[in-house]
């Protein structure tokens, strides 16, 4: 007696509270342990077998499919946590046939959406892998939330309870978590938060995300100096030119005669073109409102022609907006046989790198590309082997090859000022080479699997690496030790990005997540979740504010490092993005994919509209399409701005595609 009290009071309790799931287990359970002892040994051996997982779900999957259009796609939300558990249910009960005939049966219904999970779950083949693998282990350690609306949850519950499906039941009730809302269903888009896994990693990022984040650009940054300098000097230019248009407009007013008017309304019109081009240049640099931090690392000397360089290219830089479109300067790669694996360009577009198959790095001089070979090579001291050192455009050879690597490489990068350039492979080293010397200077060991992406920071000197070890790695060029370890991805860390500040780097995983970590510290500091596949490339806006990101799928995301938040998600290309760059004042974002496509995004008019909407804590705003810029058949592998603003880009012909 007293226990059905208890149980009326539990069940009261369930119904005054809402968990109306729960309260329909308890309900089925109570059912259940009524029946006679012959009853409880029928249904012993129907909970063995197997086939109830495929009756069960195979009935809730034709009532969903027959559903009301207007729920459908929201029910049609529960069919795939309910095909992944169903599946890896009997995995872990043995029944490996069964699980794979399940598997394929109903996969086709969620290919679309989730493929690149399916590809990892298909080798799954007994309960142990279920322990190894990260994904599954991820899937069975957290739960998945499911948006619906009021009427579509009641709809659900009403099938639940009516067909008594017990086996669905208690999946759906352990393993799915439901944001129910008032009023109608929401409408089919592409938003990737109506089906989301929830756990432990969300609850991480929302406190990671808590953290404070100096985004801004460095106190006494080379740009500032130069921008200053800049500034000045066209004023000394200014006062002088108009010193200089006084004195011949005395001399010539002291001459008498008419040609005083035309003159002084000539030097009038000078001073109002002289006006109007500076204010063109403040308005178009977005740049110098980024408030101003310190460095947290100590930062090399820059040599005094280096500046000059980086004078006269701002001096020279082309101003860019959704009106003015940058020149672009694609270089394609002919005759590579599949064998490119990456390639990148030096800050002025006067070198091309390309990392290949074989274990080679090639550079290429721009400005000897059509001239005739020299015979005169360039050999290290003493006649140093040819496995770090190589002729320079020896016999025919148009370009400099580097060898010392004993697996493919996969990653190049040019230093700021294009004097060196790493290269990392498989054989899990990082190799640090000189332009001007042609000789690899030192190798770097320290990962232990491929290592996927490096990067030297804006400054130099520091440069960082993305691996297959999951783990990102700060290095200096005059240690061969790394000074940082970034531990905390998932699984492999496809890219990394340094942030313009040099206090922070970014990084993107196989994961499906993107990470900024501090590199003081080595802590995660931001975690963005969004992608619903491999993250491939990252970019940093100019002003250190604003962070893309590019998947496998073809999305890009736009995320405000401040916030956490996504800001302008969108499809942006039918294949993977394996480039991504800002223009210098970041009016523009470029994005170049597998789908053999450039694409210019406005940037400038979706920031402008989201600092107006600030208050606005949901608001999203996509970037709009400028322009696409399509190739004949060539994949787009790497994209850079010049400092003048060039947009130089890369690839290699694919006849194949």
């Amino acid at each position: 007696m007293e226990d059905e009290e208890m149980e009326k009071k539990v069940q009261q309790y369930l119904h005054r509270k809402g968990f109306r799931l729960t309260e329909l287990a308890l309900q089925e359970e109570r059912n259940r342990l009524s029946t006679t002892s012959l009853s409880d040994v029928s249904l012993s051996r129907l909970d063995n077998d197997p086939a109830r997982y495929y009756d069960g779900y195979n009935k809730l999957r034709t009532w969903a499919y027959n559903s009301l259009d207007q729920y459908k796609h929201e029910l049609l939300r529960v069919l795939y946590p309910v095909f992944i558990h169903c599946f890896m249910d009997l995995v872990a009960e043995g029944h490996t046939q069964e699980a794979r005939s399940f598997f394929h049966k109903f996969r086709e219904d969620h290919e679309l959406m989730h493929s690149r999970d399916l590809q990892k779950l298909e080798g799954v083949l007994s309960p142990l892998h279920l322990e190894e693998m990260d994904l599954a282990r991820s899937l069975r350690e957290n739960k998945f939330r499911i948006k619906l609306c009021e009427y579509s949850y009641e709809l659900l519950l009403q099938y639940l309870q009516k067909t008594q499906a017990l086996v669905m039941l208690g999946i759906i009730n352990e393993r799915i978590i439901f944001e129910v809302s008032a009023g109608q269903p929401s409408l089919i888009s592409d938003d990737a938060d109506v089906v989301a896994l929830v756990g432990t990693s969300k609850d991480l990022a929302k406190q990671i995300n808590q953290k404070e984040v100096h985004w801004g650009l460095l106190e006494d940054s080379v740009e500032k100096r130069m921008e200053k300098a800049l500034s000045d000097s066209d004023k000394i230019e200014a006062e002088s030119k108009d010193a200089d248009a006084d004195d011949n407009n005395k001399k010539k007013s002291s001459e008498g005669g008419k040609q005083g008017g035309p003159l002084n309304k000539k030097l009038k019109k000078d001073k109002v073109v002289g006006a109007t081009g500076k204010n063109n240049k403040s308005d178009a640099s977005m740049v110098s409102g980024a408030p101003r931090v310190k460095s947290e690392l100590t930062l090399p000397a820059m040599p005094v022609e280096v500046e000059q360089s980086i004078l006269e290219d701002l001096r020279n830089r082309a101003q860019l907006n959704n009106l003015a479109l940058p020149s672009v300067s694609f270089y394609t790669f002919l005759n590579t046989h599949n064998g490119l694996n990456c390639s990148s360009i030096s800050n002025d577009g006067s070198l091309v790198v390309g990392g290949f198959s074989d274990s080679s790095v090639k550079v290429w001089d721009m400005a000897k590309i059509g001239q005739p070979a020299k015979t005169s090579s360039s050999q290290g001291e003493n006649g140093s082997s040819q496995s770090e050192h190589l002729s320079t455009s020896e016999g025919k050879r148009p370009y400099t090859l580097f060898q010392g690597h004993s697996g493919p490489v996969y990653s190049a990068a040019f230093s700021p000022f294009g004097d060196f350039l790493l290269s990392s492979s498989s054989d899990s080293t990082i190799r640090l080479w000189s332009t001007k010397l042609n000789a690899n200077l030192v190798c770097y060991k320290g990962h232990n699997y491929p290592v996927w992406d490096v990067q030297f920071s804006p400054v130099g000197h520091y440069f960082a690496s993305a691996s297959h070890d999951r783990t990102a790695r700060i290095w200096s060029m005059d240690k061969i030790q790394p000074l940082r370890i970034m531990a905390g991805h998932l699984a492999d860390v496809d890219c990394v990005q340094w942030h313009v500040n040099c206090n922070y780097i970014a990084t993107g995983s196989s994961d499906k997540t993107v990470r900024l970590w501090d590199v003081q510290t080595g802590e995660c500091i931001r975690m963005f979740i969004g992608h619903r596949s491999m993250v491939l490339s990252l970019a940093m806006s100019p002003d250190g504010r604003y962070m893309a990101s590019g998947d496998e799928d073809g999305t890009i995301m736009m995320w405000d490092l401040s916030t956490g938040r996504c800001v302008s998600p969108l499809a942006g290309h039918n294949s993977c993005v394996w480039s991504l760059a800002f223009s210098c004042e970041g009016a523009l974002l470029a994005s170049g994919s597998a789908d053999c496509t450039v694409k210019l995004w406005d940037v400038a008019s979706s920031t402008k509209a989201l600092k107006l909407d600030d208050s606005k804590a949901g608001s999203t705003n996509r970037l709009r399409l400028l322009k696409a810029l399509p190739t004949k058949s060539t994949p787009v592998y790497n994209l850079r701005f010049s400092r003048r603003n060039l947009l130089f880009a890369t690839g290699a012909l694919s006849l194949g595609s």
